[in-house]
């Protein structure tokens, strides 16, 4: 099986106990989490059975521990993490408001893992990777960018595939050279998931149709558009298949996305096919919101398959 790497933040997420504005005020707090979008995809994906390996930093404190261990006991190949003795690990504080959006305080550019993981170790892992899946989240410094390409155009090189999450504000992407950074990077892409309007995001095209065709045009194979809790479509040169979202009682959606995509990427490299990839991928999307924690709702390949058999005996 191809190893799959990413690169990116490794952190430790809070959250608030009660729903309400953010943090002016003495309010209790449970965590700490293992988070970070690029650990939780890699989490997923060690849970379906497929390598992977994150390529980070984490200071040398309990945060840095309780993300290691974690992603070692789930199987995820943490040579490739390095440890900052003089920085602390990222954090994030998380509060939800009413109508569900939320309240952030980051400490990501600062701490261990804002700094490159430019070391022997993290350079043998992408070495060895037969694919890179890229996630614009995490492209968070020119640096940062200028590692994902390189790694992208060495895993093409020798063969290997491409997917890219985009997970990109618009602020973000209208930073210098970014544009340019993420179209060559798109022009590499054999998988694209786009999240909701992302679709948009690097096209001309104004509707989804369109959209979809410029994509494909560009050498894209697959594009796969999460629709959050309307499900999924995916598109090909075959044509475009729609799989509707399971209904769940949501506790935290946190990590629904990166663990769709996880699941979705490690099926896609194992050959599977659309009746099989779109279920279970959207299995691990509907068990990540259940849990409270963003890496909590990460789920093993068989129960994955029972769940989605436990919904067609339901519905049957």
């Amino acid at each position: 099986m191809k190893p799959i790497a990413v690169i990116g933040e490794v952190l430790v997420e809070i959250m608030a106990d009660t729903i309400g504005e953010g943090f002016r005020g003495p309010i209790a707090l449970t965590g700490p989490y293992p988070s970070g979008a690029p650990a939780i995809f890699a989490d997923q994906v060690a849970r379906m059975g497929q390598p992977s390996t994150v390529i980070s930093t984490v200071g040398d404190d309990d945060f840095g521990r309780l993300n290691l261990d974690r992603l070692a006991v789930d199987g995820v190949d943490i040579s490739g993490i390095g440890i900052d003795p003089d920085r602390p690990t990222g954090s994030a504080f998380v509060r939800y408001r009413a109508d569900g959006s939320r309240d952030f305080i980051f400490n990501i550019r600062h701490s261990a893992c804002g700094v490159l993981p430019d070391t022997e170790a993290a350079r043998k892992v992408l070495d060895a990777a037969g694919h890179l899946h890229v996630m614009g989240s995490s492209l968070s410094s020119p640096d940062f960018v200028a590692l994902n390409l390189r790694a992208a155009r060495d895993v093409k090189a020798r063969g290997g595939s491409i997917s890219f999450d985009p997970n990109l504000r618009k602020e973000i992407l209208d930073a210098p050279g970014m544009r340019a950074a993420m179209a060559e990077i798109l022009r590499m892409t054999d998988l694209f998931l786009p999240s909701g309007e992302e679709l948009f995001l690097l096209t001309e095209a104004g509707e989804a149709e369109a959209a979809v065709a410029e994509l494909l045009g560009l050498g894209i194979g697959t594009v796969v558009h999460k629709l959050g809790a309307e499900g999924v479509r995916h598109h090909d040169s075959a044509g475009s298949t729609f799989f509707p979202a399971f209904t769940v009682e949501e506790v935290d959606p946190t990590g629904a996305g990166d663990c769709f995509g996880g699941a979705f990427t490690a099926l896609w490299l194992q050959g599977a096919g659309l009746d099989e990839a779109l279920p279970l991928s959207a299995a691990a999307g509907a068990l990540a919101v259940t849990r409270r924690g963003p890496m909590e709702g990460t789920t093993p390949l068989d129960a994955l398959r029972a769940f989605v058999a436990g919904q067609e005996r339901r519905t049957s």
